[in-house]
């Protein structure tokens, strides 16, 4: 496990990329294994009575190709359809994992390393963890002491790394550096700061490191979860409704072996009926809804209005019209990650993006005269005055780094003496874009961050003149906390100054009364704004003396180190000056409020899953409008036991139609004591926030969903921390964004923008499962009805096991004579596509399953033995000498009859519709001059058959036609409400 990493500039070979699958893939098995999946009920069946066809000859019925050929074709569709969709997987995994390093720089690091040396002075990088965390802000990592002093070659040095063993936790690491070859031995403690993971990406300098996790075993793998073959609720319900058509099947034919009293060899006559029944079993069903998929997700990649969307699996499209719950990520999907600095307070005056030319002005003046603030008199400070400190406060309270780069015949080099130092080459790094945000303004309003190291910085102010700041001391911002301080001494003058920044929870009560801070904050905070209270208080060479003395003692205590710690600092933090309370804007995607809107008035509950900070998901989940501003938000304390989480919970329950606001931590020991309590609650609230989560946390809360409801999922993100979730739900949703395309290759379906989910879902996701489900139903129509003719034909001839139709007559019947008109169902919608984002309240009625729902199929039921029986007793009836004449009569009106029913189903007619109606009429006219064996030719072209036929159709059409006008009359469908 400890395998060296040379420096970049000695690695001429090439690092292979580790592996990345998105779905598990073997082209030879998986492809029939996924028609199994989904229908094997049935196709067990279907190859039982094949078998009983082929192999039994007294069991025989009709021509040996009726049986062969439909299953062969539908086998190879279904094939060829899963073969494309594995080969397209197969070929995006290949051009991932061909990606060859050359050079660690500024690309994915391929394995979990411990950080040794970099070529920064300061011993420390930045890198980007958007595939790992999600989020793009960069993180500081610093190497490990003795190693990056050392002068020598780190390969003459003897040493080694103890790691504790792979886990999930991208968070923390424990472990131990030893040199051995010093005198005494070194050792050094290993932190997640001396760490750097697989798939991050180092943003400053070079580093070398020593590989300690590889494969499966780093952190960002052992965070994906394998993916699933995801099979439809549609094909699911299909399949349920085809074991209740093979019971009738076989409670049919037990009846007409009854019905003869069990005489002779019954058994035998049990399986002729059962193989005479099995058209009752539709094989066109399979072939027909593959079909139909590949037409939607057509439909879906050619929509002009949501360019660049892809559908990677062709499997699932129905599953975007049963949708109950949406599981978003926050960075990069419903943000953009790009803070912009949008108010500044002082108490008594307000500044906005619209007059922050004054705040320049004040900026420009006060330097301009150059009086020093601590000459000052002590009277009310001027607003310019006032301007000044916050500002100045703004541009010293932080953890930014500026970095210039150095371009030397167009490649990146690390030589100072090529580094421009120009304001156009420079670029801020952090491990919060809000603190380059604010950086970013107090640079364009005068005050700018040129240079910083661990030990000081330096601002360049309007004339260009360079103050500098000594860093005495950093308290980083942590959850708990909730606010970061810095105590510098300016060079110039000496004073020593501690700034501190934070949220005004934490801010409130260590600054001086005042009468605006709160009620400001909540005017922010409305306006969808991240708020910090910025303070200061000076200090005095003995006062600062005093706390050095006490803080550095207090962190060499060994027993309760943080709390004497902790208790060093807050005796800082009283009665600070309060300066200002900024307000910055995390720029949303596109349209992200009224989209979000659109899909919570369709009924969809949505759940925000970030890896971000409690108080930023907050503040998202609040300016998208993802909680409304009528809705209270219930913040889950932290717990960390099971007695605080029970006490938490039933907090929690008292409250009633209020969003949740809960941390990963929290959620995992709640999950732990309480899950089916949690669950529960949680599914309540209108909207859900679980910060802080990792990968794998995600993935679970999909799991969780699934398993404790019965309603579908979906889960949408940009990266690859989201990539587990992604594929643990009914369908995931990818976002090609600024964190890569990992989450878009490994997804169902692939979109540009947020806002493309509104019309994915409330247009294409309702006209795939509508469309499905009057498909499938009409479908096994089509094979009830020959089914109920043939029933009704073995009973008046005396329950013989003889069929009515044999040989081309019932291939030709699903496949040329209807399989058109059948299948432009795909193209029927109910309302436009228009109507449907106007009035996203139709959607609701998807999620219910009214389309497809053992009523639905029973009323189908009702309506083939009603038209079978028509159309068979008016053949017999009406049939004159020869028994060929009931054939050519109750056939010729079965097509009509098919087609007519096709018309009574479509609501919205397109050309290529009327255009299958005809053309199936057509090649069936067409084709009964070549049916000499099956019809008597001279027969229907005389005026009895055509009356006959007209008659028998118009009988088992024109009741339906009358009781679909007199429901739509006086109980009309919603959608029909606004189509009218």
């Amino acid at each position: 496990r400890t395998v060296w990493l040379g420096a970049p500039e000695k690695c001429e070979e090439k690092y292979p990329k580790n592996g990345i699958k998105n779905q598990k893939y073997n082209i030879i098995t998986f492809v029939p294994g996924v028609l199994y999946q989904q229908f094997k009920f049935f196709l067990n069946l279907y190859f039982l009575v094949v078998a009983c066809s082929q192999f039994v000859p007294s069991l025989k019925i009709g021509y040996l190709y009726t049986y062969w050929a439909p299953l062969a074709f539908v086998l190879a569709v279904t094939m060829v359809r899963e073969a494309v969709d594995e080969v397209r997987r197969y070929r995006r995994d290949k051009e991932m994992n061909s990606q060859l390093y050359s050079k660690l720089t500024n690309q994915r690091i391929p394995a979990d390393m411990i950080f040794l040396r970099t070529s920064e002075k300061n011993g420390a990088c930045f890198i980007r963890t958007d595939q790992l965390d999600g989020e793009t802000d960069w993180k500081l990592k610093v190497a490990v002491g003795c190693t990056q002093r050392l002068p020598a070659d780190l390969f003459s040095i003897k040493a080694f790394v103890y790691a504790q063993k792979p886990q999930l936790d991208i968070h923390s690491f424990e472990g131990n550096f030893t040199r051995e070859d010093a005198d005494p031995q070194i050792h050094e403690s290993l932190s997640i700061e001396n760490t750097l993971w697989a798939s991050t990406v180092v943003a400053s300098g070079t580093v070398i490191g020593v590989v300690i996790y590889t494969g499966k075993e780093t952190r960002s793998v052992l965070n994906t979860s394998s993916a699933k073959n995801k099979v439809g609720l549609l094909d699911l319900e299909l399949n349920r409704l085809t074991k209740a058509l093979f019971l009738a099947q076989v409670v049919l034919s037990i009846v007409m072996v009854a019905l003869q009293g069990f005489s002779g060899p019954w058994f035998r006559n049990l399986f002729r009926f059962v193989v005479l029944f099995s058209y009752i079993i539709p094989i066109s069903l399979r072939v027909n809804l593959d079909m139909g998929k590949a037409a939607y997700g057509w439909m879906i990649t050619k929509d002009e209005n949501i360019p660049g969307t892809v559908v990677r699996t062709s499997t699932i499209p129905e599953e975007l019209g049963r949708l109950v719950y949406l599981l978003t990520d926050k960075t990069g999907t419903l943000t953009q990650n790009e803070m912009i600095f949008k108010r500044l307070h002082l108490g008594t005056v307000s500044y906005g993006t619209d007059t922050m030319d004054e705040i320049q002005s004040h900026i420009i003046q006060s330097y301009h005269t150059a009086v020093p603030q601590s000459s000052a008199p002590k009277v009310r400070k001027s607003v310019s005055s006032r301007i000044h400190e916050a500002v100045k406060a703004i541009a010293l309270c932080h953890n930014v780094t500026p970095v210039y780069e150095s371009h030397v015949n167009g490649e990146p080099e690390a030589t100072e003496a090529d580094q421009d130092f120009s304001d156009d080459n420079r670029t801020y790094q952090a491990s919060s874009p809000d603190e380059v945000a604010l950086v970013l303004w107090t640079e364009s309003v005068g005050l700018t961050l040129v240079n910083r190291d661990l030990g000081s910085l330096q601002l360049k102010t309007p004339s260009g003149q360079i103050l500098s700041f000594h860093i005495l001391q950093i308290f980083p911002f942590t959850s708990e906390s909730k606010r970061m301080g810095i105590i510098v001494r300016e060079e110039s003058t000496g004073d020593i100054t501690f700034y501190m920044k934070g949220a005004d929870v934490a801010m409130a009560s260590i600054v001086q009364y005042n009468d605006w801070l709160e009620e400001e904050c909540g005017n922010m905070a409305r306006e969808g704004l991240r708020t910090l209270v910025v303070a200061k208080k000076s200090l005095s060479e003995e006062q600062y003396q005093d706390f050095e003395n006490r803080y550095n003692q207090a962190k060499l205590s060994i027993h309760d180190r943080s709390l004497k710690v902790a208790a060093a600092v807050e005796s800082l933090e009283r009665e600070l000056e309060l300066l200002c309370l900024t307000g910055v804007e995390d720029q949303l995607q596109a349209d992200v409020r009224p989209t979000l809107e659109l899909l919570r008035n369709a009924g969809i509950k949505i759940w925000m899953l970030t890896g971000d900070k409690l108080e930023t998901a907050t503040c998202i989940a609040k300016s998208s409008h993802l909680v409304s501003r009528n809705q209270d938000i219930h913040v889950f304390k932290p717990v960390s036991n099971r007695g605080e989480a029970h006490l938490e919970l039933n907090a929690f329950r008292r409250k009633h139609d209020c969003a949740l606001v809960i941390s990963g931590d929290s959620l995992e020991v709640c999950l732990r004591y309480y899950e089916h309590e949690f669950v529960e609650l949680a599914c309540q609230c209108p909207a859900v926030v679980c910060c802080r989560c990792s990968p794998t946390q995600k993935a679970q809360i999909v799991k969780l969903l699934q398993q404790h409801t019965d309603n579908r999922t979906c889960a949408i993100g940009d990266g690859g921390n989201d990539v587990s979730m992604i594929q643990a739900a009914d369908c995931g949703i990818g976002i090609e964004g600024k964190e890569g395309k990992q989450a878009s290759l490994a997804a169902d379906f692939s979109i540009t923008q947020f806002k493309h989910i509104g019309r994915l879902l409330m247009v294409h996701g309702r006209n795939s499962y509508k469309r499905s489900a009057a498909l499938g139903q009409f479908v096994m129509h089509r094979g009830m009805i020959i089914s109920t003719m043939q029933a009704v034909f073995s009973s008046i001839f005396y329950f013989a096991s003889v069929p009515l139709y044999q040989g081309f007559l019932m291939v030709g019947y699903a496949t040329i004579y209807t399989m058109f008109p059948v299948f432009s169902l795909v193209l029927d919608q109910d309302v436009k596509p228009e109507m449907a984002l106007l009035y996203p309240e139709l959607y609701k009625d998807l999620t219910k399953g009214r389309s497809l729902s053992f009523k639905t199929f029973l009323i189908w039921v009702l309506i083939s033995v009603y038209q079978g029986g028509i159309l068979m007793y008016g053949g017999l009836v009406l049939f004159e000498s020869e028994f060929v004449h009931v054939v050519a009569i109750s056939f010729t009106a079965l097509i009509l009859t098919e087609l007519l029913m096709v018309a009574l189903t479509i609501r919205t007619w397109h050309w290529l519709m009327v255009l299958a109606e005809f053309f199936s009429l057509g090649i069936y006219l067409a084709s009964l001059a070549f049916l000499n064996e099956y019809f008597d030719l001279s027969y229907i072209t005389t005026w009895p058959f055509l009356w006959k036929v007209s008659a028998i159709t118009l009988v088992s059409c024109l009741p339906l036609y009358i009781i679909k006008y007199l429901k739509r009359k006086f109980s009309p469908p919603s959608y029909s409400k606004l189509s009218s």
